[in-house]
């Protein structure tokens, strides 16, 4: 048996040439791969020696030879593919292990010129993977270090490896060369080419997207019980991310579970203070923050506690034991947070359906996508995503009255959840809770009214609230509507037609206005 090791990153890779040794399997290599075998003492035919023709043009052409791609194309069960070899002194290559030069860490680099980028595109990698791959029945092939371990095991064992473990394999190798030409399509149509520029400038959307997501799970069924649908994963998730959450009891997740946990989870991340959220139908129908976790709920429960039954809730701090039995007193979907006590699981335990979920609590914008994307007909909707935060040196107060320390608390924290509420929004904030929230409507003035309507159904007063409205006021109705429900302070982006109406109107009305600049549509 033979096995070709040709490398770009050599992590792991003497253990395993080590273990084919002792197994009786010759070891074939390429340049800096076979220079450290030989270092380390191990017996390693270079390539060139067995093709009988150098690496040329600085290592570009190498294994790009019959004598290797004919050992690993052959079917050993078609005898006329075995005759082909002896005739042409070929001999089989039953294992290839082959990581590809690194394309995506070198275009990631600051100052990464176009000539960096295109010396970095494997050529025989991919090909010697695509032959194996192909081959999969009678080849071997391995593309990550994280494989090795597992296939020495196997091979230990005394057999040859199960059918099984070359087709996954074989599946594994495919994907990896997807993901690496993928890259590469992405990189080279996002370049705007001007021969002037070494390092070339890149637009934000390449004019091919080629996104590539893994499977983690199939779904009972999507949105509704007669859709189908499975749940993905960035290839590389960043820490603190919902897909990187560690399910510790309950019920598998559905479709609409993960939906909502993202928007909680986003929502409670972005809070310094203690807080809790609570999400229904991918709206946050309770925010709150307060001195600890169980004070954080208590507020958010208390916005809209008939829309909290069946929500998804998300802690940013340890749950304790004192929070766990306030939860534990309704009926919860799925709860989220970066730690649990053991009393607080201890107390879940005994409601062995409560999806619990730990998360690390990543700093700052770790674990946000960096874009979002929506499907429609045929085609794809690709944006940057909302990221923005807006600091209190952004406000421009343009009512005649001032707004107190305790007002601008009130308005920031009514902003930062405004972010997260479907349009149109709006959404009545005090003391570090959400007093009612509207949300979702055709018309600001409905969400307002809506907003004003849930808040008395929990009994709680809307005087002296903080109002945020994610987008601006076309008229002074809406403003008229909030200001008639309680609101004392109104934090809005501006830049409609009829701003200076608007304000006028919250002179008149004694109400102080703040402009964000900012709008948050969330759709």
């Amino acid at each position: 048996m033979h096995a070709l090791l040709s490398v770009s990153d050599k992590t792991g890779i003497v253990d395993l040439a080590k273990g084919l040794h002792a197994l009786g399997i010759k070891l074939l290599s390429t340049g800096g791969t076979a220079k450290l075998l030989a270092q380390e003492g191990l017996p390693v035919t270079e390539v060139a020696e067995m093709t009988g023709f150098p690496e040329m043009l600085d290592g570009r052409v190498k294994t790009l030879h019959p004598k290797v791609h004919g050992g690993l194309l052959a079917r050993r069960d078609l005898p006329e593919h075995m005759a082909a070899l002896q005739r042409h002194h070929i001999d089989t290559i039953d294992i290839l292990v082959v990581n590809l030069y690194p394309f995506e860490a070198t275009v990631a680099l600051p100052g990464c010129t176009l000539d960096d980028a295109i010396e970095n595109i494997d050529i025989g990698g991919p090909a010697m993977v695509r032959s194996a791959a192909k081959n999969w029945k009678d080849v071997a092939v391995l593309t990550d270090a994280s494989q090795y371990a597992g296939v020495l095991a196997e091979l230990q064992g005394g057999q040859a490896l199960s059918l099984k473990t070359r087709f996954a394999l074989s599946v594994a190798a495919f994907n990896r060369i997807s993901q690496y030409d993928g890259a590469i399509s992405n990189y080279l149509s996002s370049i705007e080419f001007d021969a002037a520029d070494s390092v070339p400038k890149r637009q934000a959307f390449p004019a091919q997207s080629n996104s590539q997501f893994v499977k983690l799970q199939d779904l009972r069924y999507g949105e509704n019980p007669h859709q189908s649908a499975a749940f993905y994963s960035d290839l590389q998730p960043a820490p603190g991310s919902l897909v990187t959450a560690r399910q510790l009891q309950g019920k598998e997740l559905s479709y609409n579970n993960i939906a909502d946990a993202d928007a909680a989870w986003e929502c409670v991340k972005s809070f310094e203070a203690p807080a809790c959220v609570i999400v229904k139908h991918a709206n946050p129908c309770g925010v709150a923050v307060g001195v600890d976790a169980h004070q954080a709920y208590a507020k958010a429960f208390q916005t809209d506690p008939t829309s909290a039954f069946g929500g998804i809730i998300a802690f940013n701090r340890t749950v304790d034991q004192a929070t766990a039995e306030a939860v534990s007193k309704q009926f919860v979907e799925v709860l989220m947070a970066p730690a649990y006590s053991p009393e607080a699981l201890a107390i879940f335990k005994a409601k062995a359906n409560v999806r619990v979920l730990q998360i690390a609590l990543p700093a700052g914008q770790a674990g946000r996508n960096s874009q979002d994307i929506k499907r429609v007909g045929s085609g794809l909707l690709i944006q940057s995503a909302d990221n923005h935060e807006l600091q209190r040196a952004d406000l421009k107060v343009v009512s005649t009255l001032q707004p107190s320390a305790q007002q601008l608390d009130d308005l920031m924290f009514a902003w930062k959840v405004a972010k997260y509420v479907k349009s149109n929004a709006i959404v009545f904030c005090k003391d570090g809770m959400t007093m009612g929230v509207g949300a979702g409507q055709m018309s600001r003035l409905d969400s307002a009214r809506i907003a004003s309507i849930k808040a008395g159904h929990a009994n709680l007063s809307l005087q002296g609230t903080a109002v945020a409205s994610d987008a601006f006021f076309p008229f002074r109705d809406g403003l008229d509507v909030v200001v008639d429900a309680g609101a004392s302070c109104v934090i809005q982006p501006g830049g409609s037609m009829r701003d200076q109406e608007v304000i006028d109107a919250a002179n008149e009305r004694g109400v102080v206005m703040v402009l964000s600049g900012v709008r948050h549509f969330r759709h």
